[in-house]
């Protein structure tokens, strides 16, 4: 049993916590601030979100998404998939208090080792969504797919697979 299942906390609690826990972790990297990419968390699954946004057109004759705009997407979305379920699992077992997270003071996030997108169509002048699956994740490599889609999740504008080097813990 762990210290959390220990003592019964309240829903709303947890919920607050783990709230907190991926606000600090997403407000600790600029980048995503400027493209606007937002996390919309159930339980331990996250869903990347990127409002549209003029300037994220690349081509306005057909208008479409920018192809940098949407490969930053993905590896944002596999990248703060990958530092979640690190600190989900520290935060679950107690070893980490997220009371303590601040963006200025969190836990180093895994570095790109190479990150292959499949532009499968254009990305429409829409809000976008991203979900990334961890194949593996060791100690010091970690693989993940990263799927996004507009206003269908069976119709996937863009793929990626992305491998990571992990922080040293």
């Amino acid at each position: 049993m762990t210290p959390r299942q220990s003592r019964r906390e309240p829903v709303q609690q947890i919920k607050l916590r783990r709230d907190t826990a991926l606000r600090a972790l997403v407000q600790g990297v600029p980048y995503i601030q400027f493209l606007g990419v937002q996390f919309d968390r159930r339980g331990d699954e996250l869903t990347a979100v990127l409002p549209y946004d003029d300037s994220l057109i690349g081509n306005p004759v057909l208008p479409a998404l920018h192809g940098g705009v949407t490969a930053a997407f993905l590896e944002t979305a596999a990248i703060i998939e990958l530092a979640w379920s690190a600190l989900w699992e520290e935060m679950e077992t107690g070893k980490l208090d997220p009371t303590t997270l601040h963006p200025t003071h969190l836990p180093q996030l895994p570095r790109t080792i190479d990150f292959t997108v499949d532009y499968l169509r254009s990305g429409l002048p829409r809000d976008a969504y991203a979900r990334a699956r961890v194949n593996r994740s060791g100690r010091r490599y970690a693989s993940v797919h990263v799927e996004a889609w507009q206003d269908n999740r069976a119709r996937l504008f863009a793929q990626a697979t992305g491998h990571f080097l992990m922080p040293q813990r």
